[in-house]
């Protein structure tokens, strides 16, 4: 990061408002609409504005999706300003961002990571109530999750805000997601990697609605940062599977998937 970019950052960072945009992305991804209704004592084109700035030194990332622009937090650029002065005491994360970041000098296409976002979004039918649902993706994702970074590991999920989906074993453990929001039996939103290796932004959701004897699961993941091209598509169908299959089956029949 040059001397430019580091200006940009602190300048970006140094209005109220901008860090509320901020704190408001950091909760989920927002459309501008949203934004600015966030801020009723401001005008439209102040918020605008502020949005300008903070995409100048990419702490803000965003994309269209039809008429409307959704726009993301990108934290990368301060994991970078706080590299270059506290990195003696920087944790794990950091030090993975600095590497990374080393990988990438001199060009984002470096190593095939490139600037991008994309967003996943499924509906799978299943046949057993909201509730049952909701238990399995919460106090029960432990015996239908299959995607695991340790062997003989376990996982957990702590239903309430702030709470941590977590998979432990005895040689280690990593924090796959924090509940930002929760609605028991009714909506579910995590910010979490995901298993993603990268400088990355991820959110992702479940909704649940009634019909009949059947629960529709809604998911939406949202990821934006340094991306490798090809995450989209094998994120796309490892939902599928974790969701359409070994969740629907445990809700279902009570299969408890091998692992």
């Amino acid at each position: 990061m040059d001397e430019k970019q580091v200006s940009l950052v602190f300048k970006a960072l140094g209005h109220s408002v901008r860090r509320a945009i901020l704190d408001r992305l950091k909760r989920n991804p927002s459309s501008t609409g949203e934004l600015v209704s966030n801020f009723p004592d401001i005008s439209r084109y102040a918020v605008m504005k502020h949005l300008k700035i903070l995409e100048e030194c990419q702490l803000v990332l965003s994309r269209k999706e039809g008429r409307t622009r959704i726009n993301y937090l990108n934290a990368f650029p301060i994991q970078l300003v706080y590299d270059r002065w506290v990195s003696q005491y920087e944790g794990q994360q950091s030090r993975h961002l600095a590497a990374l970041k080393n990988h990438i000098e001199g060009g984002d296409q470096m190593s095939g990571l490139v600037h991008d976002s994309f967003k996943i979004e499924q509906e799978i039918k299943i046949k057993g109530s909201c509730q049952k649902v909701f238990k399995a993706l919460t106090t029960d994702i432990d015996k239908w999750w299959t995607y695991r970074v340790f062997k003989n590991s376990t996982f957990s999920l702590d239903p309430k805000v702030g709470g941590y989906f977590l998979e432990t074993s005895y040689d280690g453990g990593t924090i796959w997601g924090t509940v930002v929001y929760i609605k028991e039996n009714e909506e579910l939103r995590l910010s979490g990697l995901l298993g993603l290796n990268a400088a990355v932004e991820s959110f992702y959701s479940y909704k649940l609605e009634e019909d009949g004897e059947y629960t529709i699961l809604k998911l939406s993941h949202h990821v934006v940062g340094l991306l490798d091209p090809e995450w989209h598509q094998e994120y796309d169908k490892g939902w599928k599977e974790l969701l359409g299959d070994f969740l629907k089956n445990y809700v279902e029949k009570g299969t408890v998937p091998a692992l």
